[in-house]
């Protein structure tokens, strides 16, 4: 409503539309209540006076599904309202179970409430703020039409005249028909708010903000891995080659540079570069190995395991390919662990361990190690298990002081594709 644009926009018409359906809607909510209780206390005493009981308080919910419906004029979020679903099928599941949840009753309660004094105030907005301004505003067609060109009746209680006083009237309720516009706005806003305070599900909401979190957090990690794999891409295909050809020049300007100081110092500036491009490849191996994008996770760990200043055993069982983030996650908390074993641990020999199972997928690093190790001191355990709950996984840490360390992490996900297939 603060736009300046929304005098010209539908906002006005949607909310005139939602006040006058609401009229319209709670009148007739009122006689069909009215209707089902009336017979309901004349046929009290027959056993037929049970069922309309029921029926009356399920009365709330078509009123219920209505209002959700309304509320997307003026209101482009969905009012959840998600019932349960009965534990077996028939009549009576379904009734027993519409009977006990609490979403029936408090839309029973809504539509009492909707039934028995909403929907006057529905119509006593549309009345005001729509009605009054546009009958001032029609007073010039009235005394041409009605009145003859003589008079006419403004809101049956002022009589015009004149020409002139008509259409100062008209340009009056011009101007009131654009300030009650924004009261139209305030009010239908007001009432789609208390429609989703009384009938909206709270678990139906929390669901949604949760399943749109979860979502959000997926394509977080999607982006994430995408622009990984970029930024290893340019580095393998831009700075890598430029670096390349830099140490086959200062290689070949060596050799052609006679003995002395300048042949020194291009011996030194090979040497640089090369230690330069060993260190960028160790960076793009980091960043996103290509054996991980080519051939799996199972090539990829064993090609981690042949880097381990530590021997380490693979025994990865693997008939499909995860999903790229898990592969990706569990690339890296691999890695991370084997370097901790490297760094920490002291151990002799370690062991990688996994496989498919159940809709998951597990891994295990296990060492010989001193033990001891505790996330609270910066071991990098704290961003191995941030890593793993952004995917929904798990990780669990046995450490005892003496050793061994096994380290044990899950991801909930389908094999995709056959283990050797390139991505």
């Amino acid at each position: 409503m603060s736009r300046p644009g929304f005098l010209l926009s539908a906002w006005p018409w949607r909310s005139a539309a939602y006040l006058l359906t609401g009229a319209v809607t709670g009148v007739a909510a009122l006689v069909g209540i009215a209707t089902v209780a009336a017979v309901c206390g004349a046929l009290a005493l027959v056993l037929v006076g049970l069922p309309l009981l029921v029926l009356v308080v399920l009365s709330g919910i078509p009123v219920a599904r209505v209002e959700r419906h309304r509320v997307r004029l003026v209101d482009r979020d969905p009012v959840s309202g998600r019932h349960q679903v009965p534990t077996a099928p028939g009549v009576w599941a379904w009734l027993t179970t519409r009977l006990r949840e609490q979403t029936t009753w408090r839309e029973l309660g809504y539509a009492l409430l909707f039934a028995g004094l909403l929907w006057p105030v529905d119509a006593l907005a549309v009345t005001v703020a729509l009605f009054v301004p546009l009958s001032m505003v029609a007073t010039p067609l009235l005394m041409a039409t009605v009145g003859d060109g003589h008079e006419a009746k403004v809101l049956k209680q002022w009589t015009v005249t004149t020409w002139p006083t008509a259409f100062g009237v008209a340009v009056l309720g011009l101007l009131l028909l654009f300030l009650c516009a924004y009261v139209l706005g305030v009010t239908a806003g007001a009432r789609a708010a208390l429609t989703r305070l009384l009938i909206a599900s709270r678990e139906g909401e929390l669901g949604a903000e949760v399943v749109e979190l979860a979502r959000s957090r997926v394509r977080l990690v999607d982006a994430f891995e995408a622009e990984r794999r970029r930024i290893e891409r340019d580095l393998h295909d831009g700075a890598q080659q430029r670096l390349v050809a830099l140490t086959l020049t200062l290689g070949l300007a060596r050799l052609d540079a006679p003995p002395g100081p300048l042949a020194d110092q291009l011996a030194k500036a090979h040497e640089e570069a090369g230690r330069a491009l060993a260190e960028l490849r160790e960076l793009i191996h980091g960043i996103h190995p290509k054996v991980l994008t080519d051939y799996g996770l199972h090539a990829a760990v064993s090609d981690a395991a042949d880097r381990c200043v530590v021997p380490v055993d693979v025994d990865l069982e693997l008939p499909g390919r995860p999903t790229r983030a898990v592969e990706s996650a569990a690339y890296f908390v691999v890695c991370e662990a084997l370097a901790n074993v490297a760094r920490h641990s002291g151990a002799d020999s370690a062991r990688v361990s996994g496989g498919h199972r159940d809709g998951r997928l597990f891994l295990e690093v296990r060492d010989d190690g001193r033990g001891g190790a505790d996330p609270s001191v910066g071991s990098g355990l704290t961003g191995l298990a941030d890593r793993v709950s952004v995917l929904d996984g798990r990780l669990a840490l046995t450490s005892p002081p003496g050793g061994p360390t096994l380290l044990r992490v899950e991801f909930p996900c389908q094999l995709t594709e056959a283990a050797d297939r390139s991505a």
